[in-house]
């Protein structure tokens, strides 16, 4: 049998707080983070809004010369890791630091830092490029910076899987686990792009929201019929995974479990799903049998849900696929609404919300639901979160490349 993993500690940082109690305060009260871009010049861009961290200065978290050698997304991760580390009571003291590992997932890197690496290049000349470029734009800088702050001397690796990539990272740090490699795992991700690069990049595929410059909190709306694409979010959401004897034995406060996890690729296009979302389906039943359960366990679905034209419908889809006539009985949402779609962050931030939904009773809104796309017609918990018990939730995390993702989270039990 394999061993159990269990939840023990959570961070967060992103557009709706600084730390988990004011984030899930915010997710609990329909708070949306979307707003005017103020770190942007977004004067020729076609989208002015997205859901940034407010007001951030590194230098309130980490020692400015720390900070001054990573990128805005390596940043937000060693604050958000440190939260969950403090949570779960990492200490040298209380553990073996060579067998703590540091798996987070990074979709893009530091965007900032190649724009402003180019600026200088194409001014003063390549001679010119900042020193510090490579090391603070690669992906891998964001775990290795989380490792290298708090000491975490295990298994260190980024997975980059687009929207997938924390979920990916969530999945592989279960299995590494379980392999025997480490006791426990800081996981989750990380994502800054809210960059002119990161903006217009998204802008010339038709992937974010438009219409609603002038109304930005209106503008994430996932599985409204008047959506026309997501909001660029941006944070981190870090989770502690222990190996369920080993916090035991310390006397560790659990949070849940990471029951199940699934990861499939349409193999179809690089930025569209695949039509039938067969793909994410195989993905769900993947993770329902690693699980060991059937479609009637599962009580909530915190869906990808993107706001896009294309992937709501055909997530819905692939639900009903997977699920059959208990897809119109389990409570569906997406937190997007609230949070702008952040990347490599997104899955951390997710899972965070199902182990909180659990935690609490409580299945988190769909903002902005106003009237459903006729293909959307499950039960999106539109606009107003509703208490109710919850022992599984389902987390699906889907990705540019076909990349398909989904953990499940329940309830522990001795």
């Amino acid at each position: 049998m394999n061993k159990r993993v269990v939840i023990t500690g959570l961070g967060t940082i992103n557009s709706l707080g600084y730390n988990i109690d004011e984030f899930w305060e915010a997710i609990k009260s329909e708070k949306c983070g979307v707003g005017p871009m103020t770190r942007t010049d977004c004067t020729e861009l076609t989208t002015k809004i997205s859901a940034e961290v407010k007001d951030f200065k590194a230098s309130d978290f980490i020692d400015k010369k720390d900070a001054r050698k990573m990128a805005l997304g390596a940043q937000f991760a060693v604050i958000a890791a440190g939260e969950a580390i403090k949570d779960a009571g990492i200490t040298p003291e209380s553990f073996d630091m060579e067998r703590v590992g540091t798996i987070l997932g990074n979709g893009i890197g530091g965007f900032e830092i190649t724009e402003a690496a180019h600026k200088v290049i194409f001014s003063r000349g390549p001679q010119r490029t900042p020193p510090m470029t490579i090391p603070k734009l690669i992906s891998n800088e964001v775990p290795g910076n989380v490792a290298i702050t708090y000491g975490l001397r295990g298994p260190c690796w980024v997975v980059t899987t687009a929207c997938a990539s924390s979920t990916d990272a969530i999945g592989n740090s279960v299995m590494t686990i379980q392999s025997g490699r480490a006791d426990a795992i800081v996981t989750g991700g990380a994502e800054a792009s809210i960059t002119q690069l990161g903006v217009a990049g998204f802008n010339v595929i038709g992937a974010l929201s438009t219409k609603y410059n002038d109304e930005p909190q209106k503008a994430s709306r996932p599985f409204d019929k008047d959506r026309d694409g997501f909001v660029l979010g941006e944070g981190a959401g870090c989770l502690v995974l222990e190996e369920l004897e080993h916090a035991k034995a310390r006397g560790a406060k659990i949070y849940a479990e990471i029951a199940g996890y699934g990861n499939t690729c349409d193999a179809f296009h690089l930025t569209a799903p695949n039509p039938e979302g067969e793909g994410a389906a195989r993905a769900m039943k993947l993770a329902l049998e690693d699980a060991g359960m059937k479609p009637e366990d599962i009580d909530y679905i915190n869906a990808h849900g993107t706001s896009t034209p294309t992937n709501d419908p055909i997530e819905t889809k692939s639900i009903k696929q997977v699920f059959g006539d208990h897809a119109y009985k389990l409570k569906v949402s997406s937190t997007k609404g609230m949070t702008g779609h952040c990347i490599g962050g997104a899955g951390g931030i997710e899972a965070i919300v199902c182990v909180k939904a659990i935690q609490d009773g409580f299945f988190p809104a769909t903002i902005n639901m106003d009237e459903a796309d006729p293909e959307c017609d499950l039960d999106y918990v539109p606009n107003k979160g509703v208490s109710g018990t919850i022992n599984v939730a389902m987390s699906n995390s889907l990705g540019f490349g076909g990349h398909n993702s989904i953990v499940i989270i329940k309830r522990y039990t001795e």
